[in-house]
């Protein structure tokens, strides 16, 4: 499908990627939380160079490669090739935390569209992403709805590793602690990063999916035996 974002795509992704929607995001850090406690990231220098690193070469660049496949699949009506960014994705994980984060925002997520959204043709899709009963990777389930309700493929990815940085520097912002400006100037700091991403993702096509970040892994695996927490991963 190609084609600009019309009015009516624009206002579905900026709610489906509101940090209001009721996918419980702000109850995740990605294992940012240890490193906070680690003094791995102990500034905004710090958080910016923790989310360019999942974006370039942790959870985010698999993710990218995720929805690229899983949006590519429900355009050209390939129910086999979503059903394998499924497996992939859920397999992707390297922690019982980060399944979980993912697993359980990307079942909310589809709840709460198809509760709420009427988008034609989405039923036979949310079947399939269905069948893996409640394990159903975030990044899929958001790829897959952007497809069906007609979201261009390079607007709903840009949206979505925006989304994915902007939970990151809000745990950031709370954990550290930063100041909202500071928050916001890694932010905005991160544009060409995404952009990147999003350019090697939509160029790939079918290249093999992974990650290269395993301190990031690392951090995710000692979180879940943190002593004190705030967040769920």
């Amino acid at each position: 499908m190609t084609g600009s974002l019309d009015s009516a795509g624009l206002y579905r992704l900026m709610a489906w990627m509101s940090p209001g929607f009721p996918v419980g995001a702000y109850a995740y850090s990605g294992g940012l939380e240890w490193a906070v406690e680690e003094g791995r990231v102990p500034d905004a220098g710090g958080l910016a160079a923790w989310c360019r690193a999942v974006v370039t070469h942790g959870a985010g660049r698999a993710d990218a490669n995720f929805f690229t496949g899983a949006w590519r699949a429900v355009d050209e009506d390939d129910a086999d090739g979503l059903r394998e960014v499924l497996v992939q994705a859920a397999a992707q994980r390297a922690s019982r935390e980060a399944k979980l984060e993912s697993a359980a925002q990307g079942a909310a997520f589809l709840s709460a569209v198809t509760g709420a959204w009427d988008i034609p043709g989405l039923e036979p899709w949310s079947a399939i992403l269905s069948e893996r009963g409640t394990e159903i990777p975030y990044v899929a389930a958001v790829a897959a709805v952007c497809a069906a309700a007609g979201i261009p493929l390079r607007e709903g990815l840009t949206s979505y590793l925006h989304a994915l940085a902007a939970n990151y520097i809000s745990a950031g912002v709370r954990l550290i602690p930063l100041g909202q400006t500071d928050g916001q100037r890694t932010l905005a700091g991160l544009f060409e990063t995404i952009e990147a991403a999003a350019d090697r993702a939509t160029a790939q096509g079918d290249a093999p999916w992974g990650t290269a970040a395993p301190l990031l892994d690392l951090f995710s695996m000692q979180h879940e035996t943190q002593y004190t927490r705030l967040f769920r991963s």
